[in-house]
């Protein structure tokens, strides 16, 4: 709500005026015969000059500079200098955990050059490795051959992008989808029953447990959303209580016999996929699935809904103020349905791109991979917008992807990654913290006046 005592929205204030309208006061002959009117807008003196932009002593700001301040103002930037934060913490956890740094630390005032030397080779080094290991390898032959690293990275990425985009999309909302864990683990569980318990075409099969994947975790976000709607019962409390039911529920199919157990067998796995229902493979030398595809697709559709369509428009409205959305005839009730019926999809395809692109071997209960957490991060990271979420995802599969070269190459802790990915998370949460650091404005703080303005203000 806005401040009530506020008259930003009623009254311009002096440097909001426009420069090329003139403000009209009481005519009144002057001592030289002409009108008061004629002699402000002759001389730029008092409020009708200060409205033609003469005597303010400040020029309006060019295009650049509005244009910078803009950038350092938005939410992009934010999100770029939470990621370069968190790597700068990274690089120092990665000097401390070197062995090589902390022998030559015992005697760095006596000779500092070899302390700085070690930690440089320790933190290139890793950030290197991890470069090559997620987009390009210098140490290959050729170019398809080093550009492959870059492919893993986009098969890590395809379920976080699907995921996201479902978190994303409630967050819009302003639901909070914590369930992304059990939404994907009945998904998954619904397209690997398809995918290993029928006989259907080509094309057909995977079209088939696609649909299903979709459908099982739309139903299963739809028990939250139907729950908010029709009791107010808050979607996190119910969504985490889901993953519960649903890794217990899966579990329990995976032990019996006749449902998800794999025929002849004790362990809790399923059979594997059926090779009508896999996704196809995309031409080498990408490592890449059609699920890559249709995570681009689902990019685009939920770009298109938010954007370009009403059901958009009302989802936005409602994450805005649900009241004032009510009040304008929108069904706020439908919306939370309708939303966590989409989100529900969203996460229900990154489970079906496990299942048929991933794990095609067979699944368990884990078949989720902390994806539907990480999902969380990615929606965060990408404030919430499809393309923003699209970009977060690339950037926690490269992470992922150039974890494990980082670790074999450089001998680094991969749980060195994981606390990046939360210090994102963490500067993301706190924009006021990035901002105080690198010295950005605060978009919310009110201009000052100009000197000129005050002193006209005062006569």
């Amino acid at each position: 709500m806005s401040d009530p005592s506020d008259s930003r929205g009623d009254v311009p204030r002096a440097h909001e005026l426009d420069a090329d309208v003139a403000i009209e006061v009481p005519v009144a002959s002057s001592p030289e015969g002409g009108t008061a009117t004629e002699d402000a807008q002759t001389t730029g003196s008092g409020p009708g000059g200060m409205a033609a932009g003469v005597g303010t002593g400040a020029p309006p700001p060019s295009k650049w500079h509005t244009m910078l301040n803009q950038i350092a103002t938005g939410n992009a930037i934010i999100s770029v200098l939470a990621v370069f934060l968190a790597l700068v913490v990274g690089a120092i956890m990665i000097a401390f955990t070197d062995e090589r740094v902390q022998e030559t630390s015992v005697y760095f005032f006596a000779r500092p050059g070899d302390t700085l030397a070690a930690i440089w080779q320790s933190v290139s080094g890793a950030y290197s490795a991890l470069f090559q290991g997620a987009i390009y390898n210098f140490r290959r032959d050729d170019f398809l051959s080093g550009i492959r690293p870059l492919t893993q990275t986009l098969l890590f990425a395809t379920p976080l992008i699907a995921g996201g985009l479902g978190v994303a999309l409630a967050f819009r909302v302003g639901m909070f989808n914590i369930g992304g864990r059990g939404q994907m683990l009945i998904a998954a569980s619904v397209a690997g029953w398809i995918g290993f318990g029928f006989d259907l075409p080509w094309g057909l099969h995977m079209l088939v447990a696609l649909i299903g994947g979709l459908v099982g975790g739309a139903l299963w976000a739809g028990i939250a959303g139907l729950l908010k709607a029709r009791t107010g019962a808050h979607e996190v409390i119910v969504t985490i209580m889901l993953n519960y039911v649903a890794f217990y529920l899966v579990s329990w199919m995976l032990r019996t016999p006749g449902l998800l157990q794999a025929p002849g067998s004790s362990n809790p796995k399923t059979a594997p996929m059926k090779d009508t229902a896999i996704f196809p493979a995309l031409p080498a030398p990408f490592n890449l699935h059609f699920g890559f595809v249709l995570a681009i697709i689902a990019t685009v559709i939920v770009w298109w809904i938010l954007s370009r369509s009403s059901l958009g428009f009302k989802f936005r409205a409602v994450g805005i103020n649900p009241n004032a959305a009510r009040v304008a005839g929108i069904n706020v009730k439908g919306m939370y349905v309708y939303a966590m019926l989409i989100s529900g999809a969203l996460l229900g395809l990154a489970g079906v791109s496990q299942v048929l692109g991933q794990v095609t071997t067979g699944f368990t209960a884990g078949i989720d991979a902390g994806i539907g957490f990480d999902a969380i991060t990615v929606a965060l990271l990408g404030r919430s917008t499809p393309w923003g979420t699209f970009a977060a995802g690339i950037l926690f599969g490269a992470f992922k992807a150039g974890g494990f070269s980082m670790q074999a190459a450089e001998g680094v802790p991969i749980e060195i990654i994981l606390v990046v990915q939360s210090l994102i998370v963490l500067f993301i949460a706190a924009p006021p913290l990035v901002r105080t650091i690198f010295g950005l404005p605060d978009p919310n703080a009110r201009p000052k006046p100009s000197r000129t303005a005050k002193e006209v203000t005062a006569k």
